[in-house]
């Protein structure tokens, strides 16, 4: 699914250069549910940006399910992030004015689908994530366990090869953050491909397989048993 080789990405800050990641080699399969974890300042956003398309690296390559993305244009940068990857985000970003249905249906208006293709789809992916009694409600009449949820089928609406998750919990009570990764854990074992970056060590423990990033680097790249 994920290839990446001898990736580095430098910064100019000024006159100084600064390296946040540095000679990455990173392979990750398909179905795989992966932590991503490390401090501020380890590389893991930096990371986060470049598996998303969202930057490209200074050098190595990256290619994505057969695709390599390096040399795309941002037109095409675009369609790979709508059509391959599902984003989620600690803060959410749902149009507060504007039915649940109708943000999860959004990444779809891009693909030019039709209005009744896009409600069935976002209707069909609230439902995945326990939210089909809640179609016609706004974001502020939600708690946040279930605005993340929203995320969550938001990101699943485009049929994505890979989720992509950045903090998804950090908003959230403990008890909701558990219930969010199960979520996560439900999806796995239907066969998606996960990866979640995050600092915290207790929701890595979710995963099956933890990298961790410090300088830039990997340091540490490891399967385990994930809790229940």
């Amino acid at each position: 699914m994920i290839e990446l080789r001898g990736i580095g990405k430098t910064y100019q800050m000024g006159s100084t250069e600064l390296v946040a990641l540095a000679d990455v080699d990173l392979t990750i399969e398909r179905n795989e549910y992966v932590a991503l974890i490390g401090p501020s300042g380890s590389g893991k956003s930096t990371m986060m940006n470049v598996l998303g398309c969202l930057d490209l690296p200074t050098t190595g390559t990256y290619t994505l399910d057969g695709e390599t993305v390096a040399g795309l244009s941002e037109d095409q940068l675009a369609r790979v992030r709508n059509r391959k990857i599902g984003f989620i985000f600690q803060s959410y970003y749902l149009m507060p004015r504007t039915s649940i249905a109708d943000n999860v249906a959004q990444p779809l208006i891009y693909r030019g689908l039709a209005p009744a293709v896009r409600r069935e789809r976002a209707n069909a992916a609230l439902a995945r994530v326990g939210l089909e009694a809640r179609v016609l409600h706004q974001p502020n009449e939600l708690s946040g366990g279930q605005r993340q949820r929203v995320a969550i089928a938001r990101a699943l609406v485009g049929r994505p090869n890979v989720l992509l998750a950045d903090e998804p919990t950090g908003n959230l009570d403990s008890k909701t953050a558990r219930e969010i990764m199960g979520v996560f854990g439900d999806l796995h074992a239907e066969g998606m491909t996960i990866i979640i970056v995050t600092h915290d060590p207790a929701i890595a423990a979710y995963c099956r397989r933890v990298i961790r990033l410090h300088d830039g680097r990997i340091v540490e790249d490891r399967e385990q048993t994930a809790v229940a």
